[in-house]
């Protein structure tokens, strides 16, 4: 009798042993994915939080020196229709689909944009002096932001100075306001191959 009771006991300490062994290797992958999960929210919180400290708005420069007179560049930039010959944004898509409506030229002048690539947008002329200045407001309803912009042209040692600004704010969203953050970085490029473009179009005899 007190064999047979021994035999018991060494097979229910065996499969006691068994059962641990087994639950052991599933334990750990829960533990694993427990911290990925609390490793993630914390990333996310911090991000969020990082946003809200970011200030909403941002502004885009840039500039370039034209060896042509005001008259001859303002057009390029206050006719919708003459931006796809320089700016970065038709050079990149050539088959954007675009809308024209108002004005020829100048205030009130409005382009609206479809593409695959490049998104879609709107831009409206907003106010115009010729040759010396055109303001427009840029809207991407992607996003569902507006934005302003600003051409400004200075007569400078017998050739022209341009100047291209964009501002905008973000918002309260956070994730918008940590894209805002590179907004120079995203949009500046654009400028300075636009303005180049620009530049060697004006130039031409």
């Amino acid at each position: 009798m007190a064999s047979w009771q021994g035999v018991v006991r060494i097979v229910s300490a065996r499969r006691a042993a068994d059962s641990e062994a087994i639950a052991m290797p599933l334990e750990t992958p829960m533990k694993a994915v427990k911290a990925l999960l609390i490793l993630v929210a914390l990333l996310i919180a911090v991000v969020l939080a990082g946003g809200l400290m970011i200030p909403p708005k941002f502004s885009v420069t840039r500039s370039i020196s034209i060896a042509a007179a005001p008259d001859k560049i303002y057009p390029l930039i206050a006719d919708p229709r003459a931006w796809k010959q320089w700016s970065a944004w038709n050079q990149r898509d050539p088959a954007m689909v675009i809308d024209y409506s108002g004005p020829a030229s100048g205030a009130g002048a409005v382009w609206a944009w479809k593409s695959k690539s490049q998104g879609d947008g709107r831009m409206s002329f907003t106010t115009a002096e010729a040759p010396k200045s055109l303001s427009y407001e840029l809207y991407f309803p992607d996003f569902g932001s507006t934005s302003t912009g600003e051409f400004r042209l200075t007569p400078s040692d017998g050739g022209t100075e341009v100047s291209w600004s964009m501002d905008g704010d973000m918002g309260r969203n956070p994730l918008n306001r940590w894209m805002g953050l590179f907004m120079d970085r995203m949009v500046g490029p654009d400028f300075d191959a636009g303005l180049a473009k620009l530049k060697a179009l004006a130039e031409k005899p």
